[in-house]
């Protein structure tokens, strides 16, 4: 049916334009007659020259430069992480007996990753998104000269999936990092990385739009968009422009099927730099927080406010004792302008926040009841709502990891306000921490004497410890406090 009604379109266009040059014979015929010039002067149609002259032989040697110089930086990267889970009896009812009510110890298994990095120093870093190392216990680097290093990951960063891992190498060349703000919508570009595996391939395509968000990747985003050839295993590669600049990092595609299909997604450097700077500094990333809950504007919500624009973010609610009440924000408020740059929307306005420095004061203006007023609000700390710690050697050897406690948790586990100290969020069942007796939702106050407030606090104890001789915490499960000492076994 399809077929049939695709040749009948193009009979019926094919038609018309027969019919158009019978007309168009039809009246030069008729002008000649009338005494009319047979041969009237030709109309213009198209410039006189293409816009662009580039070589062909140029733009090849571009890419063959590209692959050249930047392959030796571009390095795979595998993962193994060990993921446990218990056999329900809805699964194996009848299982070594157990009957409806019960459970299987918990089973073992191996889950391998595999994506793409690249260098950004002599020293060792490699940047990667985060996704490519979550959970992982060993992960191996792989460099184009067939090099393989072991890898520690420095900080990771799920909420906008990026990560920093470290080598031990020598003979490393750093890539050159680019400003993606500068990219323009056709430019072209190429994405280097490990597709299946296959180390080292260059694709190439075109920059098809910026900004893109609400891709369902990561809670920050604001995704360069191409059409070069990115698949599973191109993940934490470079995206680099025609002068051989990193743009982006290659995370995501959209797909139907599976494999690409002319839809890929690349962190901006523009974004990632800093969370990169501040992993490698501090292991975690700090945001700013402004404290309200904000919307996108549609034509009636913009009526209703008079406001004759549908460019800003709506103001919905106003958390209370935040900076945005502070500063003097209301519902209804629509925000146009942070810290002098115009809010196009609700994503627009919490990237703007997320990248500013807790404890900056920032001028916001905003249209309320029709007219612009300008508030000053004092930049909060955002709260992190994933974990900030990585699978760091303390968390393979203890068998635990942990978060910082915020509201939020403490609200949903009846834990005091005033606490201080970190969550556990899992327990290796075969590890010396389960041994031990700690467990999920337990939190720890203190290693060996110290407090700690913060995840990062509590990396930086135990990296100063000497596991094999021991650990001594605090911890508190539910309103029971007791001591507790671990000692790695290996």
């Amino acid at each position: 049916m399809n077929q049939a009604i695709h040749k009948f379109r193009s009979f019926g266009s094919a038609r018309n334009v027969l019919l158009g040059l019978i007309l168009l014979s039809t009246g030069t015929a008729i002008a000649a007659a009338n005494g009319e010039e047979e041969h009237s002067p030709r109309m213009r149609i198209g410039a006189d020259a293409p816009p662009i002259a580039l070589a062909e032989a140029e733009f090849s040697e571009a890419f063959e430069i590209i692959a050249t110089e930047l392959r030796p930086s571009v390095v795979s990267i595998r993962s193994v992480g060990r993921v446990r889970s218990a056999i329900t009896s809805e699964q194996m009812p009848f299982l070594f007996g157990l009957g409806p009510f019960g459970n299987s110890p918990p089973r073992e298994r191996f889950e391998q990753g595999l994506g793409s990095g690249f260098v950004i120093s002599e020293d060792g870093y490699v940047v990667t998104n985060s996704h490519v190392v979550r959970e992982a216990d060993d992960i191996r680097v792989t460099f184009a000269d067939g090099r393989e290093f072991p890898a520690n990951v420095v900080g990771s960063d799920p909420q906008t999936d990026v990560a920093v891992l470290r080598v031990d190498a020598d003979r490393l060349k750093p890539l050159y990092l680019g400003d993606s703000d500068s990219l323009r919508v056709g430019q072209w570009v190429a994405a280097i990385g490990s597709p299946y595996g296959l180390p080292s391939t260059l694709t190439s395509g075109i920059v098809s739009a910026k900004g893109r968000s609400q891709v369902g990747v990561a809670d920050y985003e604001d995704f360069i968009q191409t059409d070069a050839a990115i698949n599973p295993g191109n993940s934490g590669g470079p995206l680099v422009n025609l002068r051989g600049e990193v743009v982006g990092i290659n995370t995501a595609i959209f797909t139907r099927s599976g494999g690409f299909q002319g839809i890929g997604f690349a962190i901006p450097m523009s974004m990632a730099l800093p969370v990169v700077e501040q992993l490698i500094e501090d292991g975690s990333v700090e945001r700013g927080r402004l404290g309200v809950l904000i919307q996108n504007l549609t034509e009636g919500l913009a009526r209703s406010f008079g406001y004759e624009s549908l460019r800003g973010a709506l103001v919905s609610q106003v958390l209370a004792d935040s900076p945005a009440e502070e500063a003097g924000l209301q519902p209804g408020d629509i925000v146009v302008l942070f810290d002098g740059d115009q809010v196009e929307d609700m994503d627009d306005l919490r990237l703007m926040v997320a990248s500013s420095e807790p404890g900056e004061h920032i001028q916001i203006v905003v249209v309320r009841d029709g007219r612009r007023q300008q508030l000053e609000a004092i930049i909060g700390t955002a709260e992190s709502h994933s974990p900030t710690l990585r699978k760091s050697d303390w968390s393979r050897r203890l068998g635990f990891s942990v978060q910082t406690l915020d509201d939020q948790q403490r609200r949903m586990l009846g834990i005091l306000e005033e606490r201080e100290g970190v969550l556990v969020t899992a327990v290796d069942p075969f590890g010396v921490a389960a041994q031990a007796g700690l467990r999920p939702k337990d939190v720890i106050l203190s290693v060996n004497s110290k407090p700690v407030m913060t995840a990062t606090e509590f990396a930086r104890e135990l990296s100063e410890a000497d596991l094999e001789n021991g650990v001594r915490f605090v911890v508190e499960s539910g309103k029971q406090r007791r001591f507790l000492f671990l000692q790695s076994q290996d």
